[in-house]
């Protein structure tokens, strides 16, 4: 396994959500479209409403990392667990997304291969969250590897969610994949970003509803830029304990 992982035995650290940030770092991805997507990540974690989302899981707070992602054996730890409670804590990492290159160049788009990864992740850190949580951003389907919808069971069956940000700007219809063969588990969902432009704003949606459990409908939509429409980030949300409302092929349980 590449990079850096803490492994522990017993139970861990108490926290209300442990949370993977999987990016895409294939070929399908140019160096543009990653400082993007990383630069998306950051200003994220710098909107007070992510902080305050935060800070309402109490002392517990999260347990966040981030992977890079693309061959099927070429993964990276790019950050190692952090442990998010403050908003200067939530600062502390958005700086740290600032500072983290770029660790993988090219490659397949091996997504059974991140959900894999970002599960041993989980299993080996130093925390236990009441919530585990696997956050998968890409523009593309998987080309190499096993089949994500197996990867994804496996997942599910650890009591992981796994969540998508499909990218269109190469494939209009990548959601639907996303919605079929990547996301499971208790209320899984895909939320949208038309292109690499529009990331930051679906990442923030995301990551408020990922982190708070708000609806992302409840939340006011951002004034648009003078002179443009607006961009919506459409979300999909899977009825927990339910069956899935388009698509099935979601695994057991759900």
């Amino acid at each position: 396994m590449a990079g850096s992982l803490a492994q522990v035995t017993g139970a861990g650290q108490l926290v209300d959500l442990e949370l993977v940030l999987a990016v895409d770092a294939s070929s399908s991805v140019s160096a543009e479209e990653f400082d993007l997507q990383m630069r998306g990540f950051a200003d994220a974690f710098r909107d007070p409403a992510v902080a305050a989302a935060i800070r309402a899981t109490g002392d517990l707070g999260i347990a966040i990392a981030m992977i890079q992602w693309s061959d099927n054996r070429r993964q990276h730890v790019a950050i190692d667990w952090t442990h998010l409670t403050t908003a200067d804590t939530t600062a502390d990492f958005a700086s740290t997304i600032d500072r983290t290159p770029r660790f993988l160049d090219g490659g397949g788009t091996a997504i059974g291969g991140a959900i894999e990864f970002a599960s041993r992740a989980i299993a080996r850190n130093a925390f236990q969250g009441v919530r585990k949580v696997i956050d998968i951003s890409g523009d593309g389907r998987a080309n190499q590897g096993a089949q994500p919808s197996k990867l994804r069971d496996l997942a599910v069956a650890q009591g992981i969610t796994i969540n998508g940000l499909a990218i269109l700007n190469e494939d209009s219809s990548v959601d639907g994949y996303y919605r079929t063969s990547v996301i499971g588990g208790t209320g899984a969902f895909v939320m949208t970003a038309n292109n690499y432009e529009d990331f930051a704003a679906a990442m923030l949606e995301k990551l408020i509803k990922e982190i708070g459990s708000v609806p992302v409908a409840d939340r006011p939509a951002p004034e648009p830029a003078p002179g443009k429409r607006p961009q919506l980030a459409q979300a999909w949300t899977q009825p927990a304990g339910g069956p899935a409302a388009q698509g099935g092929g979601l695994g057991p349980g759900y």
